[in-house]
């Protein structure tokens, strides 16, 4: 089973993929990261999709912990050029981290790269 190193590093191949981080998203802290950056900052574009993160989880219609109510699986920003898809980490313990990946609009497939970086948190959490 892979660790965190492993799935960012099959993460970076995934078609359009520029950049991945798992990312603890109560502090914005990098558990990891590969590849560039947003304005060549992994700590910035953790912390700039945190706060997207934490935004969007204060809204009580979304469960991040599994206790209930739908399941909040990802997200996606799109930008003049590239898409931000953040992938929650759900754990058994309650997990507070997503993987992220920075992908270019105009290489990438955002339905397939959803569908890879869902198989990777799964991994990831059995590992």
């Amino acid at each position: 089973m892979p660790g965190i190193d492993q799935v960012l590093f099959r993460a970076m191949g995934i078609p359009g993929v520029l950049g991945a981080g798992l990312i603890d998203w109560t502090s914005g802290l990098t558990l990891g990261t590969a590849g560039q950056a947003p304005h060549g900052d992994h700590d910035a574009a953790a912390a700039d999709t945190a706060d997207v993160v934490q935004a969007v989880t204060r809204n009580a219609t979304f469960d991040t912990a599994g206790t209930g109510g739908p399941a909040l699986e990802d997200l996606i920003i799109t930008a003049a050029g590239s898409y931000h898809l953040i992938r929650f980490v759900h754990t058994a313990f309650d997990s507070q981290t997503y993987l992220y990946l920075w992908l270019d609009r105009s290489q990438a497939n955002l339905a397939v790269a959803r569908l890879r970086l869902r198989d990777l948190a799964a991994e990831l959490v059995a590992s």
